[in-house]
């Protein structure tokens, strides 16, 4: 065997042969070893588990209580509805089940209860956290958790409504290597990211004109679903004139003009609803499936913090939301 794949398995240099030239064997040895913990199984959350599953990381838990529903199988191809219907299973273990099949290799497991029943200790056993379609409040716990642990949790948020994706990103102090342009040599850089919580606190007065409007017409609609205590997706166009006069406070509060966000797209996400486009959910979890590829494996300019995707034009945008940016 080649000495340069000695850190891994006979299988996993052979299995793996593609990859490893492509980011090394040491990204891929590194990558072996992560722990991701996923909670949500939507349909984007599934695309990105089937990535990373595929690339070869160490270990995969899945947190989903939900029943399997026809509405659970519309975006999330793990899902074999007619087969696990009055089972009396739940998502993360028939995910769980397909998983395994894509890699044997990979340990996927489900892991029983809701996200929050479990004690702080138990966020401490995995390298990285997803977390799918979730309140706001839930993103913020999840993430000052990951950021109290004595080692570095990667922590990402991604959702899709309708035709667009949103996704963000803490790695809280991230080094890592990258090629530079004018000699192709690596070199070490290193990144710091806010908290989600920090991100929420920056003015919207004090953003670009350019700043993409799905990140303020997504914060507003998640903000009334809080406010509203609804379940985040459970929403239709009926709350429309609620939600204009809930985007009229906000935009009053943050000092800036109505018009900042046409009336058009808030219209679009209610009647998204909790609909998934399956071909926004392969998009948006090839993403998050490279951004924790290439955050577990420390090479390459991992993204910085938040992408916004809509089908309708077909742009993906990267914004940096952080305090004095």
């Amino acid at each position: 065997m080649d000495p340069s794949t000695e850190l891994l398995t006979e299988q996993e240099a052979a299995v793996y042969d593609r990859q490893i030239r492509v980011w090394g064997v040491d990204a891929q040895r590194k990558l072996s070893k992560a722990r991701v913990l996923v909670v949500g199984m939507s349909g984007v959350v599934a695309e990105t588990c089937k990535n990373i599953v595929l690339a070869g990381i160490g270990s995969l838990t899945l947190v989903d209580d939900s029943p399997v529903t026809d509405e659970a199988s519309a975006a999330n191809f793990l899902v074999q509805f007619d087969d696990s219907e009055g089972q009396g299973i739940t998502l993360a273990e028939v995910c769980a089940a397909s998983l395994r099949d894509y890699n044997p290799m990979v340990q996927v497991k489900a892991e029983a209860g809701s996200i929050q029943s479990k004690p702080d200790s138990f966020f401490g056993n995995f390298d990285a956290i997803i977390l799918g379609r979730s309140s706001v409040s839930l993103k913020k716990h999840v993430n000052e958790l990951c950021r109290k642990q004595t080692h570095r949790i990667a922590f990402y948020t991604v959702d899709v409504r309708g035709t667009c994706g949103s996704l963000f990103v803490d790695l809280r102090t991230h080094s890592y290597t990258s090629k530079r342009a004018k000699d192709d040599k690596d070199v070490q850089l290193e990144l710091s990211y806010p908290s989600f919580e920090e991100s929420l606190g920056v003015r919207w007065s004090s953003m670009p004109k350019r700043t993409s409007k799905l990140l303020f017409a997504l914060r507003c609609l998640e903000d009334f679903e809080e406010t509203e205590g609804r379940q985040p997706g459970h929403v239709s166009s009926q709350d429309l004139p609620a939600l204009l006069a809930f985007w009229k406070k906000a935009c009053e509060a943050q000092t800036v003009a109505e018009s900042l966000v046409p009336e058009a797209l808030l219209q679009k996400l209610l009647r998204a609803g909790s609909t998934e486009l399956p071909p926004v959910c392969a998009i948006l979890g090839g993403i998050v499936g490279q951004e924790l590829i290439k955050a577990m494996s420390c090479k390459g300019e991992p993204l910085s913090n938040y992408f916004f995707f809509d089908a309708g034009d077909g742009k993906g945008i990267i914004e940096k939301v952080a305090p004095n940016t």
